[in-house]
C-alpha cells in the first residue's frame, strides 16, 4: 500500500471510529432522556394526579416503559422502571379491575430478578429496594407471593447499597410499622428524612417526603 493510500486509509478509519463512538453516545442519551422522562412521569402520576385517574395513566406510562425495556434489553434500569410503572399500575386499580393486579406484580418481580442478574447496585439499589416494597406489600400464599422475611432482606440488601437513601429507609420503616416494630420504624423514618436531596427526583423526593411525615404521626399515636 503507499504512503498517500495508507493515509487516505487510516483517515477514513479514524473518522469511522469517530461517528460510531458519536452514535453510540446519541443513542446513551436517548436512553438516559427516556428513562428521566418515564421517573418524571410516574412522580406526577403518583403524587400530583387524582386517584380516580391513575389507572389509565399508569396504564399508559407501562406502555411506555415497556418500549424502553424492549429496545434496550440489556439495560437494567429500564427493566426496574418498568417494574415500578407496573407495580404502581397494580396498586392503582380500583373494583373488579383488581383481579389483574397479580398478573402485573408477577411480572414486575420477574422484571427485577432479571435486572438483579445485569447489575443490582444500579440506581442507589433500586432492584433490592423495589423487590423489598414488593414483598412487603403483595399478599402472602395462598393468594400471592408476598413474604415479610424476604421482604426485610431485600432491603436490608438496598440499605448495604444506599445506606442513606430516602426509599430503602422509607420501605424498612414502612415494614417495622407493619411488624408493630414502632421504634425501630420510627428511627428508619428519621434516617429517610435526612436523606440527600436527588436533583433530578425533585417532585418524587417531595412526595415521600410526605408519605413519611404521614406515617410518623400515625407511629407516634402507637409510642
Amino acid at each position: 500500500m503507499s504512503r498517500i493510500n495508507f493515509l487516505y486509509f487510516s483517515y477514513w478509519s479514524f473518522l469511522s471510529m469517530l461517528l460510531a463512538g458519536s452514535g453510540n453516545l446519541q443513542a446513551a442519551d436517548t436512553f438516559d432522556a427516556e428513562l428521566a422522562q418515564i421517573q418524571r412521569q410516574w412522580a406526577v402520576i403518583k403524587y400530583q394526579t387524582a386517584e380516580q385517574s391513575q389507572d389509565i395513566a399508569f396504564e399508559r406510562l407501562s406502555q411506555t416503559a415497556h418500549s424502553l425495556s424492549e429496545r434496550h434489553p440489556n439495560r437494567a434500569e429500564s427493566l426496574v422502571w418498568e417494574s415500578i410503572v407496573l407495580s404502581s399500575h397494580a396498586g392503582s386499580r380500583r373494583g373488579l379491575d383488581k383481579m389483574g393486579a397479580l398478573s402485573e406484580v408477577e411480572q414486575a418481580r420477574d422484571l427485577l430478578l432479571k435486572a438483579e442478574k445485569i447489575d443490582a447496585t444500579l440506581l442507589g439499589g433500586s432492584v433490592y429496594t423495589s423487590l423489598g416494597a414488593l414483598y412487603a406489600k403483595v399478599p402472602g400464599w395462598p393468594l400471592g407471593f408476598g413474604n415479610k422475611k424476604k421482604a426485610h432482606a431485600y432491603l436490608q440488601k438496598a440499605l448495604a447499597l444506599n445506606p442513606k437513601g430516602i426509599d430503602p429507609n422509607y420501605f424498612m420503616g414502612e415494614l417495622l410499622f407493619e411488624q408493630n416494630k414502632y421504634q425501630d420504624a420510627y428511627k428508619m423514618l428519621q434516617k429517610a428524612q435526612q436523606s440527600p436531596q436527588r436533583p433530578m427526583r425533585k417532585l418524587a423526593d417531595q412526595g415521600r417526603h410526605k408519605e413519611i411525615k404521614k406515617l410518623m404521626s400515625k407511629i407516634k399515636r402507637f409510642m
